[in-house]
């Protein structure tokens, strides 16, 4: 049995998401420290040029997108579950709609002039500049646009004020009664706002909201140890990949097709390699670097586009 192993960087608010989840799992990882901005080298050689953080591997096998994350945490371990049996579609579509919409709202806010000051204050200002011109990058080419601060300003009291009145007639202490993905989901943007005392009225002048978030992050982020990138790469070289999912295969594209495989929002830097499964949520390419060796690559089927090469 391979171990966990996260690819992260601990100011990544969906990096604080996944950690979350093994926490609240109750699971032992391998936490490898990746760079804010790129290039990232290690990182490279296992996913073929996804950038996106956080990335999770297991032997030769690599996670990508938090959504896929959860599906693969529950795999690992299905209780206590992130999906509720009988909520799974309720779950993952509010689940969905935190990570877009609220996440949008927040990286609007956390980025306005007053907050950057604070966030950066101690960084020199040609690192500032660096990092805000790789995120530029990171959203260059994708759906996604920044939205305007006005309008994240204008529309941020609905958002928390519907969550203040779900969470105040709620009976039980999370979004659907028992814990789920969908509380690891809308607590990552909301973590993301406490970051300076700038934002952070945002989220704490709403009682109801910031009790239940510390419930949220009263999970902790389970056992985990440091590993370096270099350990990383070498152990998807040692290692064989998983057997693939016992599903039929769905669409148009066949086994052993090349494709190409990106996301459709931001970061969409398109990872190429020989398709292997084509399922109802999961897309699973092969590829083979120089120092990673052959490696399985998966991806979320929703809010990510496949083409042939």
């Amino acid at each position: 049995m391979h171990e966990l192993i996260l690819h992260h960087y601990p100011t990544s608010p969906f990096a604080e998401k996944a950690r979350l989840m093994l926490g609240f799992k109750q699971l032992s990882w391998r936490s490898v420290l990746i760079p804010a901005v790129m290039p990232k080298p290690d990182l490279t050689a296992l996913t073929g040029g996804y950038r996106k953080t956080p990335v999770l591997q297991i032997g030769a096998d690599i996670y990508c997108d938090t959504a896929l994350i959860a599906r693969r945490l529950e795999a690992e371990k299905a209780t206590p579950a992130l999906l509720p049996e009988g909520q799974e579609f309720n779950v993952a579509s509010f689940a969905q709609w935190a990570d877009t919409l609220v996440f949008q709202h927040a990286v609007s806010l956390v980025f306005q002039p007053e907050s950057v000051a604070v966030r950066f204050a101690k960084l020199p200002p040609e690192a500032v500049k660096g990092f805000l011109a790789d995120r530029a990058g990171l959203f260059s080419g994708g759906t996604a646009s920044r939205l305007p601060l006005e309008q994240a300003q204008h529309e941020w009291p609905v958002l928390m004020s519907r969550l203040q009145q779900q969470l105040e007639r709620e009976q039980g202490d999370f979004l659907f009664g028992e814990p789920s993905l969908a509380d690891f989901a809308m607590a990552h943007p909301l973590w993301f706002l406490r970051g300076t005392p700038v934002t952070a009225p945002l989220v704490d002048e709403y009682p109801a909201v910031a009790a239940w978030l510390g419930r949220v992050l009263g999970f902790g982020h389970g056992s985990h140890s440091e590993m370096s990138g270099e350990e990383a790469v070498a152990i998807a070289r040692e290692a064989t990949p998983a057997e693939l999912p016992d599903e039929a295969l769905i669409d148009g594209f066949t086994p052993g097709q090349r494709v190409a495989i990106a996301a459709i929002d931001y970061g969409v830097d398109p990872v190429e390699g020989e398709l292997l499964f084509s399922g109802r949520e999961e897309l699973i390419l092969r590829r083979e670097d120089p120092r990673a060796g052959v490696v399985h690559v998966h991806f979320p089927r929703m809010g990510f586009r496949i083409e042939a090469r």
